[in-house]
């Protein structure tokens, strides 16, 4: 009986080893690096939700913590139980059996970036350096006025969120100017950040945002045209 026991402390004493083992001791320079709260999104921003990284042992490898909603957003996020970041190494993001499933480069400074089969590229970044999320089509849909550099009016047209098979429908009201009524837009949609204005005839005009009233058509130019919110 006594050498069963100590068979059994012995297993015991065994197994808790096994564990210490692998939960690390101290944090590499690189994993104290990115210790704390970032954005988790998709290539696009267009789904965005935020991680944070702790420093205290987890289940696998470090804890982390994500938004309630990150899991809707990313299924992949069922399946991360921790994270590690061994010095000169990648940032993984593993599953409960310390098994990679997000694997993040940094390709700038507070940036990384992760190709993940089945998954697209994900990022993770600072929330203080990133840009802001992509605008969604609700938001740009409305009423606006397309005017020259000099200030005259080319036209008044309907951004419609109503759907076509690769953009959203365009309305012109009349009397636009030949050069814009000759093109005969037709639809409209949004090109990552920049807004895309698609006629019938001839190549597409592209805008990037100015501010949150204006776009300002791509390439700029002296005389360059606006896109204004009415």
């Amino acid at each position: 009986m006594t050498v069963t026991r100590c068979t059994i402390a012995f297993i015991a004493l065994c197994l808790a080893g096994t564990v210490s083992a692998q939960a690390p001791s101290q944090l590499s320079e690189s994993a104290k690096r990115v210790v704390g709260s970032w954005e988790f999104s998709n290539a696009d921003r267009d789904r965005t939700c935020m991680a944070t990284l702790k420093g205290e042992p987890g289940p696998a490898g470090l804890k982390i913590e994500f938004d309630a909603n990150c899991a809707n957003l990313f299924s992949i996020v069922k399946e991360i139980a921790g994270w590690r970041f061994p010095e000169n190494d990648l940032l993984y993001f593993v599953d409960a059996r310390g098994r990679s499933l997000v694997e993040f480069s940094e390709v700038e400074d507070g940036i990384f970036e992760a190709p993940t089969p089945g998954v697209g590229v994900l990022f993770l970044q600072n929330p203080a350096a990133a840009p802001a999320p992509a605008k969604s089509a609700a938001q740009v849909a409305g009423n606006w006025t397309l005017k020259r550099g000099d200030g005259a009016v080319l036209c008044q047209i309907v951004l419609t969120e109503t759907a076509l098979k690769d953009g959203f429908a365009l309305k012109l009201a009349p009397g636009c100017d030949a050069s814009v009524a000759r093109l005969g837009f037709t639809q409209w949609r949004l090109d990552r950040e920049e807004l895309v204005l698609v006629p019938a005839r001839g190549a597409p005009w592209r805008f990037e945002s100015l501010d949150e009233k204006t776009w300002g058509q791509l390439p700029e130019s002296d005389n360059r045209v606006t896109l204004v919110r009415r």
